[in-house]
């Protein structure tokens, strides 16, 4: 059980690369995506609730396995991050990219509330909720991107 928890956790191994790992798991994000991102709104919705909830338990239980808070190969919650980020991206390879570099920005930088999730809430909850407003933070951001300027991009 503890490897298939890992193996979640860790994004199929991508959160075990030695450098970057929150980069690697973002970008092991677009595979899923990529067959995901044609649902319906209402199913990508329950998918987002889905892999959080997953995502939940599995980085509380990778944490307990580890003996670290928030170890660094914990990387479901980066790719929660950039389901989030890519909800309603246009289908354009520029903005996917676009959306990918607001993520990690948003992710590495930690703006208010990013920064209070990170350093106030732990476990599990703790580990998804930075990511999520990171997310939401980037999602926000590429679409009115997108739409004040991305026509320039594409």
């Amino acid at each position: 059980m503890n490897q298939f928890i890992m193996a979640i956790a860790t994004g199929l191994y991508a959160g075990k690369m030695k450098k970057a790992p929150g980069t690697w798991g973002s970008l092991a994000a677009f595979v899923p995506w990529f067959f995901l991102k044609d649902l319906s709104l209402t199913s990508y919705l329950v998918m987002l609730v889905c892999v959080f909830v997953l995502g939940f338990f599995v980085s509380g239980s990778a944490e307990k396995i580890l003996d670290t808070p928030d170890a660094g190969c914990i990387v479901i919650d980066e790719i929660l991050g950039m389901f989030i980020t890519l909800l309603a991206a246009p289908a354009h390879p520029i903005a996917w990219l676009l959306g990918f570099a607001l993520f990690r920005l948003f992710d590495i930088f930690k703006p208010f509330p990013v920064s209070w999730f990170d350093q106030r809430i732990h476990g599990g909850i703790g580990i998804m909720m930075d990511d999520v407003v990171a997310g939401i933070y980037a999602l926000i951001c590429l679409q009115v991107l997108w739409r004040t300027g991305g026509f320039l991009l594409a």
